[in-house]
């Protein structure tokens, strides 16, 4: 299993280039602080939680949005392993205890644990383009899937045709981070060995559970780049 992060690191420039997917047109949030990593444990039965009947990526996708809104916002990007709940209890006791699920609990009842449990890894490195920090991760069979949380500007389709020519990436930047139409977006993106997927995306002027969009293909770029992560 990966490694994980106990330590924090001094906040620096995040990459700001624009990143495309099929519904918006999303653009870096600059950031503001950086935050230490951690094993995180996150159990998809609280009362406010996503329903039971969701399927269990959903529920992990809905499970990490949960928890990196605990975190508010301005935060880097942050990568999680998914690993299976049964197999991680019978292979990694230690590990499993460590998370809290080293009891099974009833499964029709309040104490069940989820299928999939979402851990945490090492910070991603502060300004390094996502697209060439997945392309240097490599997961170990006993990883079922992976999730990326990660916050973007947003701007309307309507804005595409306003774009001025000619600006290079930072005055692109500059321009979104400028328009009146620009809003704030948490993307949570998550993908299975077995080519799952599923997305969260929340507005940061519409930060409450009720409001949280979800779908297999709101973010395919994203997606994509994760799940290039389970390519031998």
């Amino acid at each position: 299993m990966p490694s994980h992060a106990s330590g924090t690191s001094a906040a620096g420039p995040r990459d700001r280039r624009a990143h495309s997917c099929n519904l918006l047109k999303l653009y870096l949030v600059p950031d503001s602080g950086a935050g230490g990593g951690r094993i995180l444990s996150m159990s998809n039965v609280s009362p406010g939680g996503p329903p039971m009947a969701a399927s269990p990526l959903t529920r992990a996708v809905l499970e990490i949005d949960e928890y990196a809104s605990g975190l508010g916002w301005d935060q880097p990007a942050r990568l999680f392993a998914l690993v299976d709940t049964a197999k991680l209890r019978a292979q990694e006791p230690a590990l499993a205890a460590q998370l809290g699920l080293d009891e099974p609990g009833d499964p029709d009842g309040a104490g069940a644990a989820a299928p999939l449990t979402p851990v945490e890894q090492d910070e991603i490195p502060s300004g390094a383009p996502l697209d060439e920090f997945l392309a240097t991760i490599a997961w170990p069979d006993a990883v079922a899937g992976c999730a990326l949380t990660v916050e973007r500007l947003m701007l309307p389709p309507s804005a595409e045709a306003s774009v001025p020519e000619g600006l290079d990436e930072a005055g692109l930047a500059e321009w979104v981070a400028a328009h009146p139409d620009r809003q704030e977006v948490r993307m949570t993106v998550a993908v299975l060995r077995d080519g799952a997927r599923e997305s969260a995306l929340r507005l940061r002027d519409k930060d409450t559970a009720t409001e949280v969009l979800t779908g297999a293909d709101l973010v395919p770029g994203l997606a994509e780049a994760l799940s290039a992560t389970f390519e031998a």
